[in-house]
């Protein structure tokens, strides 16, 4: 954009940039959108008065009517720093770019208030304010989504991490219970989780126990797959317990072949067989 050399708006903020701050902060406070039981008043002035320095930096250059613009990077920056903290606060998108939008007023009761008698400069200045704090929320909108995008993905992760915890139940013996639909994703960290543990512990045996999970598809029965044909490459056997009589109808129902996987009703029995591969076994103490 190429700005208009009669615009008196860089000036106006600069000369009145301690009162514009005020009633800014004002409009802010009386907002449910700043959301104080999130955020401290301290905090909400701190954010104001350096976001408003930016503004009034940019508005100084000579592209101060285009925020993509490199004058305005500062800015940019600041408010990808404010969306970030408020995503993680708890904030809605809403309430987040309320921030940019509510300096809006202030600015155009500024320019009424010191070009009263010129309403053509007015109307010229209102149209640049929007323009260039339009932008900017929209910026503060997109930055926001990409932070809770981000977070959720996050969590999303950490979920499936926790999900699938592989515990040691015998010297050489891992287990994997599972609980809940097993998806690409899900099977992926199943089989990340799972051979880092074998690994570690140099272990012969892993049951993967599928007690807890619902159904059993093709699909299913193929990631299963995928994990126990893991699972050998490492050197290890595997043993898959927790066949109830509905998933092993299904199983046959759908042509799975399970090859030479070793399949138990329990997790119990399968910890039996799985001390038996090992060379261990457990005896009843006697008096």
């Amino acid at each position: 954009m190429t700005p208009a050399p009669s615009s008196r708006l860089p000036e106006l903020v600069s000369r009145n940039a301690k009162s514009l701050l005020s009633s800014w902060l004002a409009r802010q406070r009386a907002s449910s959108a700043a959301r104080l039981d999130l955020i401290g008043d301290g905090e909400i002035e701190d954010q104001s008065r350096r976001f408003l320095a930016t503004v009034e930096a940019g508005l100084k250059s000579a592209t101060f009517d285009d925020p993509a613009s490199d004058a305005w990077t500062d800015a940019r920056e600041l408010l990808r720093e404010i969306s970030k903290s408020r995503a993680m606060q708890g904030f809605s998108p809403t309430e987040t770019a309320s921030f940019v939008f509510s300096l809006k007023q202030p600015l155009f009761d500024l320019v009424r208030r010191e070009l009263a008698s010129e309403p053509q400069q007015i109307a010229d200045e209102t149209w640049r304010i929007s323009q260039v704090i339009d932008q900017l929320g929209l910026y503060t909108t997109e930055t926001f989504q990409q932070t809770r995008e981000e977070i959720i993905a996050r969590q999303q992760q950490e979920l499936l991490e926790l999900s699938t915890p592989v515990v040691r139940l015998w010297n050489r013996v891992l287990a994997l219970p599972l609980v809940g639909t097993l998806d690409s994703a899900r099977t992926q960290v199943v089989m990340e989780s799972l051979l880092e543990r074998i690994v570690e512990t140099g272990s012969e045996v892993a049951i993967i126990d599928i007690t807890g999970v619902p159904t059993v598809d093709t699909l299913v029965a193929q990631h299963l797959l995928k994990t126990v044909a893991a699972t050998r490459l490492m050197g290890a056997d595997c043993i898959i317990s927790g066949i109830r009589p509905q998933i092993a109808q299904t199983i046959v129902h759908l042509g799975v072949d399970l090859g030479a996987v070793i399949t138990k009703a329990t997790l119990a029995d399968a910890f039996a067989v799985a001390l038996k591969m090992t060379g261990a076994a457990v005896t009843s103490a006697t008096a």
